[in-house]
C-alpha cells in the first residue's frame, strides 16, 4: 500500500508543482482574449464556466482509456505506477497543456492546423488526413461495443441494430448540434459517475488494505506472457500516462475557455485526474487477482473473458450492486462518449481545412454527411460483423503514441520559436520517439514476426537485442534534427 499511496500523493503535488512550472514556462496571459469571445459562434465557439469545460475535457480523453489501458499495463506489475505517475506528470499532461494552449493561442485551431505551423506543410497535409481518418474510425468502432451490450441488457425485440442505431442517430446530433446543447449538458453528469466508479473503488483498497505490489520488492516484470516492458507496458498504458488523442480533444475546449489561466486546471489537471483513475484501476488488478510464481496469471485470467468482462469483475469485487450498475454506465457510456467527439473533431478538421464557417447548419451539414455517412457505413459493418476492425484498432492503438510523439515534437517547436524553455517538450518527445520505434520493430504486427522467434512451445523471444538500439539511434536522431531546426529558424532570423 505505502508505493501506491506514495504514487497517489506524488500526481496530486505534480499537479500543484510541475504543472505550475509547465504554466510558468508557457507565459499565460489572462489578459489575452480567448477564441471563445473573438470568434463565438453559438456553435462550437461558446464561453463556458471552469468546472464544465473541466468535467467535458476530463471525460473527452479519459472515458474507458484509462481503465483498460490500465488493467492490461497491471499485468507488468510495479512497473505500471511509475509509467502512470512519470508519464502522466512529465509527458502526458505536458503534451495535453501545450496541444490545448497552442491551439488556443492560435484561434483554436484542430491539430493539423498547429502541427503544420511549426513542423512544415508537409506534416499539416499528412496530419489533415490522418486526423480525419482517425476520428472516422474511432468513432465508427464504438458504435459496436455499446449497442451490443445494450442488446443483452434489454428485451430480445431490442436488438443490436436497433442500439446501434439509437447510438448513430445520437452521433448525428451530438456532431450537429452547438456544443452547450447536448455535450455540454450531460458529459458533466457522466464525468461524475466515472469519477465516482473509481473513488468507490480506491475507498475498498484502503478499507480492506489489500497485498499490493512495492517498489522495493524490486520492479521485475510479472506479465505471463513474458512482454517486455519496454516498449510493450508504455503502449498498453496509453491514457492514464500520455494519449495523441487528446491532443485532437483538446481545441474543442480551446474554444471554449474564457481565459488563458483556466488551462493549468481543464488540460493539465484532466490528465492529471486521468492519471488518477488509472492508477486506481491498476492497484484493483494487481490487489484483485492472484500471482502465481510471481506472474500475473489471475489477471491475465480476467482478462481473457475480455475487458468489459474485467471492468465488471472488478467493479463487483469492490463494491458489489452498485459497483456493477457503474460498471455498466461506464462500459456503454464511456465509449459513446469518446465516438461523438471524435466525429465532432472530424468536422472541425474538415472545416478548418476547407476554410468553411461552422455557424450555419447548412455548411455544418456538407460536412456532417461526408463524416457520419462513412461513420454509418463502417460502424454498421462492425456492428454486424461484415468488417473485423480488430486487427484496425490494433493498429490505431499503436500509432496513438506515435501521434503524442509529433505533437510533443511540434509543441516543442513552438516553444522554440517563442523563446521559452523546450526542453520540457523535447525530452518526453525524445522518449516517446524510442518507444515508438522500438515497439514498431518489436511487435508482432509490426517487424517483429521477421524479427522475433519462437520456444518449441510456442513463447516468443522478443529481440530486444536489435531493437533497443535502433530505438535509441532513432530517438537521438530526431533530437538532432530538431535541433538542427532550431539553428537553421535561428539563423533566417539573424539574416
Amino acid at each position: 500500500m505505502f508505493t501506491f499511496t506514495i504514487a497517489l500523493l506524488a500526481l496530486i503535488a505534480g499537479y500543484f508543482f510541475y504543472g505550475k512550472f509547465v504554466e510558468k514556462i508557457f507565459g499565460v496571459d489572462p489578459a489575452r482574449k480567448t477564441p471563445a469571445y473573438t470568434k463565438q459562434d453559438g456553435v462550437d465557439y461558446i464561453p463556458m464556466p471552469t468546472w464544465k469545460i473541466f468535467m467535458i475535457q476530463f471525460l473527452n480523453i479519459a472515458g474507458l482509456g484509462p481503465i483498460f489501458g490500465a488493467i492490461m499495463g497491471a499485468k507488468f506489475g510495479t512497473a505500471s505506477y511509475l509509467w502512470i505517475v512519470l508519464g502522466s506528470i512529465f509527458a502526458g499532461a505536458v503534451h495535453d497543456f501545450l496541444a490545448g494552449m497552442i491551439s488556443l493561442r492560435n484561434g483554436g485551431e484542430s491539430l493539423p492546423e498547429t502541427i503544420g505551423r511549426y513542423l512544415g506543410v508537409n506534416f499539416k497535409q499528412f496530419m489533415r488526413g490522418f486526423t480525419v481518418l482517425l476520428m472516422v474510425l474511432v468513432g465508427a468502432v464504438f458504435v459496436a461495443g455499446p449497442a451490443g451490450l445494450l442488446a443483452k441488457l434489454t428485451p430480445e425485440s431490442l436488438d443490436l441494430s436497433f442500439w446501434a442505431t439509437v447510438v448513430f442517430v445520437y452521433y448525428v446530433l451530438a456532431t450537429l448540434l452547438p456544443i452547450d446543447k447536448i455535450i455540454g449538458k450531460i458529459y458533466p453528469i457522466f464525468a461524475i459517475a466515472l469519477i465516482f466508479m473509481a473513488a468507490g473503488i480506491l475507498f475498498m483498497i484502503f478499507w480492506h488494505h489489500p497485498a499490493l505490489p512495492e517498489l522495493t520488492d524490486g520492479i521485475a516484470n510479472t506479465h505471463p506472457d513474458g512482454l517486455p516492458i519496454f516498449p510493450m507496458m508504455f503502449i498498453s498504458i496509453a491514457c492514464g500516462a500520455i494519449s495523441g488523442f487528446h491532443a485532437t480533444q483538446s481545441p474543442l475546449m480551446a474554444r471554449c475557455m474564457k481565459n488563458e489561466k483556466q488551462g493549468h486546471f481543464v488540460f493539465y489537471g484532466a490528465m492529471v485526474a486521468e492519471g488518477i483513475i488509472a492508477l486506481i484501476w491498476a492497484a484493483a488488478g494487481c490487489a484483485l487477482y492472484e500471482v502465481t510464481g510471481g506472474l500475473n496469471t489471475g489477471l491475465a485470467e480476467a482478462l481473457a473473458g475480455g475487458q468489459s468482462a474485467a471492468i465488471y469483475d472488478v467493479c463487483s469485487k469492490t463494491m458489489g450492486g452498485v459497483g456493477i450498475a457503474l460498471a455498466m454506465i461506464g462500459v456503454v457510456v464511456c465509449p459513446i462518449t469518446s465516438g461523438d467527439t471524435a466525429f465532432r473533431s472530424a468536422r472541425l478538421t474538415l472545416s478548418d481545412w476547407f476554410h468553411m464557417d461552422q455557424g450555419s447548419y447548412a455548411n455544418r451539414l456538407k460536412l456532417c454527411i461526408p463524416v457520419l455517412g462513412i461513420g454509418a457505413i463502417l460502424g454498421i459493418g462492425n456492428a454486424t460483423g461484415l468488417i473485423d476492425y480488430t486487427v484496425i484498432w490494433r493498429y490505431f492503438s499503436r500509432t496513438n503514441q506515435t501521434l503524442a510523439m509529433i505533437v510533443l515534437w511540434a509543441a516543442a517547436m513552438y516553444l522554440f520559436t517563442e523563446k521559452k524553455n523546450f526542453w520540457m517538450a523535447a525530452v518526453p518527445a525524445t522518449f516517446m520517439s524510442a518507444v515508438s520505434c522500438t515497439y514498431f520493430i518489436l511487435a508482432p504486427e509490426c517487424l517483429g514476426s521477421l524479427l522475433n522467434s519462437k520456444t518449441a512451445d510456442g513463447t516468443v523471444i522478443y529481440n530486444t537485442a536489435v531493437a533497443y538500439p535502433i530505438g535509441i539511434v532513432f530517438a537521438a536522431l530526431l533530437l538532432a534534427l530538431f535541433i538542427r531546426a532550431t539553428k537553421k529558424r535561428s539563423a533566417k532570423k539573424s539574416a
